[in-house]
């Protein structure tokens, strides 16, 4: 009798809705034999009928949790009125105020999401309260984004999957949604540019077109489920998760203090937010370009120590790329410059180093470092151009021995000549 009423239920979505949707049916009911709530969705049609298509693919469902896991009722009755009954526990689709604390009856129980995944953290609805999200929730604003903004309804999957909507490259798109609509922004008085500008940044290039996932995304600075706009105490800590050293050196800088007073967001107000360009060393100094400028006027002190910088930043540049240029000549003309080679990696790595002492504004401890990168760098110049000259001479002696021998050579052939001669 099931049988019979299960090819007639297959037909009928095959004349309606096509030989595709008959196949996922079978599959699903195959599956879940007695479970109503997929046999009746399957022969509905459009926003109705997408659960029971979607939902294979589904991480609860692949672990066994079917519809009535979430929305309640009874799956084995036949009857709709009694499958959907509130006796049973059915509640339906859920308002927007009251998902977070839907998916919280599972995610919020550590008992029970240890039957599933005990890394999973059961913290998520206390965070989702600290939110700018919960907290414009929790007053009513119910366009705010809730956990199915982010993760979909039934077709959820596993964050690692690259098909999710918060996979790690797919979170910046995943928050545009909302973040770059204009319409759905203007009450909130909040700008679109966020996605746009993160497009074009130094993190999104390196997420979104080289796949590097170490590299921030939205939630790496705003949270997840905790998400709130980072204010000017915080961004340092946001962006030195990431950036230590260079956190670490500002909190001790000469800069610390103004820019609390003047309530400028630290690194941001050098880097940019959304827009973080690779930074360039034409970021330093008093030139068009330089960002040092926009507090420090001509004739301040100020001034004078940003092109003091500058200064030897270029030096030590000037300096590496003299005696990188001598080590290539002296490998290209044959001379073994392993060991050169390596002080040369030392002083490139005093350039990089010395990039990262800026966030210090230290220019005494600057000087230390770049005259300390210069010394090597005058040490590999030295060591190429000895190198050089001892080639010049081995060169120079090889050609004396090679014309002597000749001279040689010929003096005995004509001495040779001369006994023939005489015989």
């Amino acid at each position: 009798m099931a049988g019979r009423k299960m090819t007639s239920l297959l037909k009928d979505a095959a004349k309606a809705n096509g030989l595709v949707v008959a196949l996922v049916g079978a599959l699903l009911l195959q599956a879940e034999a007695d479970d109503t709530c997929l046999e009746c969705h399957l022969q509905l049609e459009d926003n109705l009928q997408a659960p029971a298509l979607q939902i294979q693919t589904d991480v609860h469902y692949q672990r066994g949790i079917s519809c009535a896991g979430c929305h309640g009722g009874d799956p084995s009755e036949v009857d709709p009125d009694s499958s959907m009954s509130p006796s049973k526990g059915f509640v339906g689709s859920p308002k927007p105020r009251q998902i977070p604390s839907f998916c919280a009856r599972c995610h919020s129980d550590v008992e029970y999401m240890k039957h599933y995944n005990p890394k999973l953290p059961t913290d998520q609805l206390a965070q989702y309260k600290t939110s700018v999200h919960g907290k414009r929730l929790a007053k009513g604003d119910t366009q705010v984004a809730t956990c199915i903004s982010c993760h979909g309804v039934h077709g959820i999957l596993r964050p690692t999957d690259t098909r999710s909507s918060v996979f790690k490259t797919n979170i910046p798109k995943t928050c545009a949604g909302c973040h770059a609509d204009k319409k759905h922004m203007a009450p909130y008085r909040i700008h679109t540019n966020q996605y746009s500008d993160y497009l074009q940044s130094v993190h999104g290039k390196l997420l979104l077109e080289k796949k590097e996932l170490s590299a921030a995304a939205c939630t790496d600075c705003h949270g997840n489920h905790g998400a709130s706009p980072p204010g000017l105490s915080d961004v340092a800590g946001a962006c030195g998760e990431c950036h230590p050293s260079n956190r670490d050196l500002f909190e001790k800088s000469p800069h610390k203090e103004p820019f609390q007073k003047a309530r400028l967001p630290q690194c941001v107000a050098c880097h940019g937010n959304h827009k973080v360009l690779p930074p360039s060393d034409e970021f330093l100094g008093v030139s068009g370009e330089a960002v040092c400028i926009h507090c420090h006027k001509a004739g301040s002190k100020g001034y004078e120590v940003s092109a003091a910088f500058k200064t030897l930043l270029d030096s030590l540049k000037t300096a590496t790329e003299e005696a990188r240029q001598l080590v290539k000549k002296a490998e290209v003309a044959g001379v073994k410059v392993g060991l050169t080679k390596f002080d040369l990696r030392a002083c490139e790595d005093a350039i990089v180093r010395s990039r990262s002492e800026l966030h210090s504004f230290n220019l005494a401890d600057f000087r230390a470092l770049v005259q300390d990168g210069m010394a090597k760098a005058e040490r590999v110049k030295k060591a190429s151009l000895l190198s050089l000259e001892d080639l010049e001479i081995r060169r120079k002696g090889l050609i004396f021995s090679a014309v002597l021998i000749l001279f040689l050579c010929i003096g005995l052939w004509l001495k040779i000549r001369k006994l023939d001669r005489r015989q």
